[in-house]
């Protein structure tokens, strides 16, 4: 593809969490595209502890060397202000912002009737409220020009369900109802929003347990899906060429790209007298049993190996 051709060129795109993993691959593809990239990555830990300018740096450093244009930013997204200065990078350094990928994130994993207050609410912070305060602050540059796109990672842990997750997997199925609601207040200005529940393997994957044979095999499934194949889906759902496609979850696993489906009613039943105790466990609950969603995790559901 020649540079004319380049379907990123001309737009400006902070993708959160790009130090390492999907998000350095997304900065990555974006500048190779033609975008220009603010780099955001507080360079903390897997757990959200400490900070490190050079993992995002490095990304920026890895772009200039390939001819592409970024900048290096380290604010939080757990923040008004974090979140504010890393959209104020792309105003200040090119003028304007095209798009937002919010894919920082930090692991705390706990068995529900262990986990404290500060791991539920430090994933709450990164997660949904990250994604929140990133996406608010471009949100009057998005109005205001009339366009726009988000891409906000979010994950089959809260789609599905995982064991010892529920701090990641509340924020990640909030995150897909925070989308949802932005694809439909936003799109009179032609602003789009969509999210990608992404497989591959990245630093907070090599965090997960590997201790039963299950596990090791989980592992090695994801140990074969790349943070490239994710990119590809998220620079196309930045780019034009999408620009009708809003308020989707996409899956991406290996070279296998899913819509997921959205809650919509299953099945129903109906009494004329209405319902009590007894009518409903002997008729409602009976004919709705059928349509009941299993108590199932997501390596169940993804249980074949990746194409």
């Amino acid at each position: 593809m020649n540079a004319q051709a380049r379907p990123m060129d001309g737009k400006v795109v902070v993708v959160t969490g790009a130090g390492n993993g999907i998000g350095r691959a997304i900065a990555l593809l974006l500048a190779e595209q033609g975008a220009s990239v603010v780099v955001n990555d507080l360079g903390a830990s897997g757990s959200g502890e400490g900070s490190d300018a050079g993992p995002a740096q490095k990304v920026v450093d890895e772009i200039a060397a390939a001819g592409g244009v970024a900048v290096a930013n380290t604010d939080s997204v757990a923040t008004p202000e974090g979140a504010n200065a890393i959209v104020q990078t792309a105003i200040t350094r090119f003028g304007r912002i095209d798009g937002v990928v919010n894919n920082a994130g930090i692991l705390r994993d706990r068995i529900f009737h262990k986990m404290n207050r500060e791991e539920w609410q430090a994933v709450i912070d990164v997660h949904l409220n990250g994604s929140y305060y990133v996406a608010r602050a471009a949100a009057p540059y998005f109005k205001d020009q009339e366009s726009g796109a988000y891409v906000h990672m979010t994950s089959t842990s809260g789609l599905v369900g995982n064991f010892g997750q529920a701090n990641y997997a509340a924020a990640k199925l909030g995150i897909a109802a925070l989308s949802k609601s932005i694809a439909l207040d936003m799109a009179r200005f032609h602003v789009r929003s969509n999210c990608i529940a992404p497989f591959a393997w990245s630093r907070l994957i090599g965090t997960l347990p590997s201790e039963t044979e299950a596990e090791k095999k989980r592992l090695e499934r994801m140990q074969s899906m790349k943070p490239e194949q994710v990119a590809q889906v998220a620079a196309f759902l930045l780019g034009d060429a999408a620009r009708d496609i809003s308020g989707q979850i996409f899956a991406v696993r290996g070279n296998e790209v899913m819509v997921m489906s959205q809650p919509r009613p299953v099945a129903s039943v109906h009494s004329g007298g209405g319902w009590d105790a007894q009518s409903l466990a002997g008729r409602a609950m009976p004919a709705l049993r059928r349509a009941f969603t299993p108590l199932e995790r997501s390596p169940e559901v993804f249980n074949w190996d990746p194409v």
